[in-house]
């Protein structure tokens, strides 16, 4: 249940290899293209690895939209890749009546570097690099509910990539690595816990969210997709008193281009966390610990 492929070519090294493509999550082509390539290349970094060269996959409706629109796609793109010195090498295109974008991503790796999901300890810390609730918050974009200050904001966070939180792995060590998508916090966080057969304590109050999603959450404005999330996971966790389902909900929303999430030994908790606040970026909460394995996977705390 790792991020991406991994492909052993000789003794020593390995391809990683991840792909990911997605429908328009804002309005404006340029940032949609920064956004898809973030989300494409944190695959890569949630290995602990530092991606090498990247290929465009597209679905553009031409009957439909200008194709001014794919180039600014493609534009938004390229200068996310290249704020990561990653090239853009080629790609492939389709006519599709409904537009899609995406990066297949490829690094080349020492085998004793790549970090996975399934290394993380009893007493480990867990840490999160971005605030939680895009999705709740790109799912208002499209009903046209969310102020204008909200969505820059909230773009630029999707846009953020997650290389200073790969360098920090690379430099300080961690027992786990993930980064937080699709599945949201509580979905990532138990295929970890799967993996390294252990449980997870997550305080909420720790975890960092962005205010105007959670406002959303407690007026019951969710996307499908995160209930589903919060549906999957919900036999796992063990719910204490004070935890509502507004937090619950946060906590398993859908993420595009999330932030990484690191299972990191307890001597190292203080450093790691120094040198994320060091390098910018978004969030560097300690938001629980790894314990040993229960009969659930996940206990939510409120504090």
């Amino acid at each position: 249940m790792d991020d991406c492929a991994v492909y052993r070519i000789n003794d020593r090294q390995a391809i990683v290899e991840t792909l990911d493509f997605f429908t328009p999550i804002v309005d404006d082509p340029f940032e949609f293209g920064q956004i898809v390539a973030a989300n494409a290349l944190s695959d890569i970094y949630a290995m602990g690895c530092l991606p090498l060269f990247a290929l465009n996959i597209i679905g553009f409706p031409r009957d439909r939209l200008p194709l001014s629109v794919l180039e600014d796609i493609i534009r938004g793109g390229i200068d996310k890749c290249t704020e990561a010195g990653v090239p853009i090498l080629g790609g492939h295109t389709i006519e599709d009546p409904e537009l899609k974008y995406g990066l297949a991503v490829t690094a080349v790796e020492d085998i004793e570097r790549i970090v996975t999901n399934a290394g993380a300890r009893p007493g480990d810390a867990l840490v999160l690099t971005k605030p939680l609730g895009t999705g709740i918050i790109a799912s208002g974009i499209k009903r046209g509910e969310v102020a204008a200050e909200v969505i820059r904001r909230v773009t630029r966070l999707m846009a953020t990539l997650n290389d200073a939180g790969a360098r920090v792995v690379r430099e300080v060590g961690v027992s786990a690595l993930t980064d937080v998508t699709g599945f949201g916090l509580l979905g990532h966080l138990t295929e970890m816990m799967t993996a390294s057969g252990v449980s997870a304590e997550v305080v909420a109050s720790q975890v960092p969210v962005i205010p105007e999603a959670f406002e959303r959450a407690r007026a019951g404005k969710v996307p499908g997709g995160t209930k589903r999330n919060l549906d999957f996971v919900r036999a796992g966790l063990d719910v204490r008193p004070g935890i509502d389902e507004a937090t619950l909900l946060l906590l398993a929303d859908a993420q595009t281009s999330g932030g990484l999430l690191a299972a990191v030994p307890e001597g190292k908790v203080e450093r790691f966390v120094a040198r994320l606040k060091e390098l910018g970026t978004p969030a560097a909460a300690v938001v629980g610990r790894v314990t040993e394995p229960r009969a659930w996977r996940i206990a939510i705390l409120p504090s």
